[in-house]
């Protein structure tokens, strides 16, 4: 089970990323933050919003050293389909979790659709699990809300609640 403040969960998949296959490691992202999302499936209706909106802020995301991975329990081949198909170039590598092991991993294997509920984990550059929300099948996520918790948490003070980056923090 995943806590945060531990270790996240290690993985070594197959990947579609910006055209190509290859294999992507949580290890490849050493040094670097990472967001790792999981949604249900390709060709859905609420998945495409969701892939295209973090795409959209991908380079916010790298300007605060941070990598942007998905999942899904769909095949390396469906997600070059769908992305040549419907989204339309996507630049982050999306992880094939066929066999359904990282979702497991991670504790958001839906057992009534056999697929990922919608997770969300921000992982520091050591490889700590800092922050995850998981939310219900037909709720999407917010990419700016993603964003604002990844600031907050690369203030390393406490952030009291609405907080915004600019505003002051809890800390010194």
């Amino acid at each position: 089970m995943v806590k945060v403040g531990k270790k996240a969960p290690e993985f070594s998949v197959a990947a579609y990323d910006s055209g190509d296959f290859r294999t992507v490691s949580l290890t490849d992202y050493k040094g670097k933050w990472v967001v790792l999302f999981f949604y249900p499936l390709d060709f859905s209706a609420l998945c495409p919003t969701e892939v295209t909106a973090f795409n959209k802020h991908l380079d916010e995301f790298r300007k605060l050293n941070a990598e942007v991975v998905g999942a899904s329990v769909d095949s390396k081949f469906s997600h070059k389909a769908w992305d040549e198909k419907e989204l339309g170039g996507v630049q982050f590598p999306i992880l094939s979790d066929f066999n359904k092991e990282i979702s497991n991993r991670y504790g958001i294997l839906d057992d009534r659709v056999n697929a990922a509920q919608r997770g969300t984990f921000i992982i520091d550059p050591e490889g700590i699990l800092r922050y995850y929300v998981v939310s219900d099948l037909g709720i999407g996520r917010s990419v700016a809300e993603t964003l604002r918790v990844l600031k907050a948490l690369q203030t390393g003070e406490m952030c009291p609640a609405e907080w915004a980056p600019g505003e002051k923090t809890l800390g010194k």
